[in-house]
């Protein structure tokens, strides 16, 4: 007898496992969570050091290859670009 309960416990579990699962994902649906504080925080600071990087990299790259933007003097910028270099 032991035998045939172990046998018919793992579909029965099975099957409450499901239903509590089912329920489960319906209860959050209907209440879902508050969105975190945190994570508007997080992503504002992710940005930040992103872009602190990003300034370093292209300040170093500058630092080295500056001098090859600068033009020697007694040229002309091209037509079209206004002294400030930029179009």
């Amino acid at each position: 007898m032991g035998d045939i309960l172990l046998a018919l416990s793992i579909p029965v579990l099975t099957f409450a496992g499901g239903i509590h699962a089912a329920c489960a994902c319906w209860w959050r649906r209907r209440r879902p969570a508050p969105p975190s504080p945190y994570t508007r925080d997080a992503v504002r600071l992710a940005e930040l050091e992103l872009l602190t990087r990003a300034e370093d990299i292209v300040d170093r790259a500058y630092a080295s290859l500056g001098h090859l933007y600068v033009s020697p003097p007694g040229m002309r910028p091209p037509a079209g670009m206004v002294a400030s270099g930029r179009p």
